[in-house]
């Protein structure tokens, strides 16, 4: 998808449903060397209280997912993938400004991530949103053993009290 051929009045986020998880699952294996398993999400959106998970909706087809735990007042963000045909559109940017609303209308202060090392474009986007490296997690990913970063922003990061000013 190109960004002249993106029509935005197409796009959705809503709640992930079951129904999604074929799509979903067609993200996340396009996305990730070690991808989630169909039951890791069903578990998520069946099992886990503490979680939350939204989609991104393009004409129809699920192009991105995000979701997040909500523990006590912290949200700890477990994943958000963008289809690669539709990356460069800001979606990822979309489906963070979703989940980290949500976090916050659950009263969330903090939200926590992890991200690998070398992944440079997720990590400039959660600057971009006020999340600030605190850590290293040493052989975080198990596929190639990889170092996670640890990122962590307290809400209301400053560009959403931006938008919220100028909206």
């Amino acid at each position: 998808m190109t960004a002249a051929a993106f029509d935005p009045q197409k796009l959705s986020i809503r709640r992930m449903m079951l129904k999604d998880l074929d799509d979903v699952m067609r993200v996340e294996t396009r996305s990730f060397t070690a991808p989630w398993s169909r039951q890791a999400f069903v578990g998520e959106l069946v099992e886990n209280r503490l979680a939350r998970y939204v989609v991104a909706e393009y004409d129809g087809r699920v192009v991105g997912y995000a979701g997040f735990w909500m523990i006590m007042d912290e949200g700890h963000i477990t994943n958000i993938a963008v289809d690669p045909d539709f990356r460069g559109l800001k979606l990822g940017e979309r489906l963070l400004e979703a989940i980290m609303s949500m976090c916050m209308a659950l009263g969330g202060r903090k939200m926590t991530l992890e991200v690998r090392v070398t992944n440079h474009v997720a990590q400039n986007l959660y600057r971009k949103y006020g999340f600030e490296r605190v850590g290293v997690r040493k052989g975080y990913y198990t596929d190639n053993n990889e170092d996670a970063l640890i990122m962590w922003v307290d809400l209301p990061p400053k560009v959403m009290r931006d938008r919220e000013v100028q909206a």
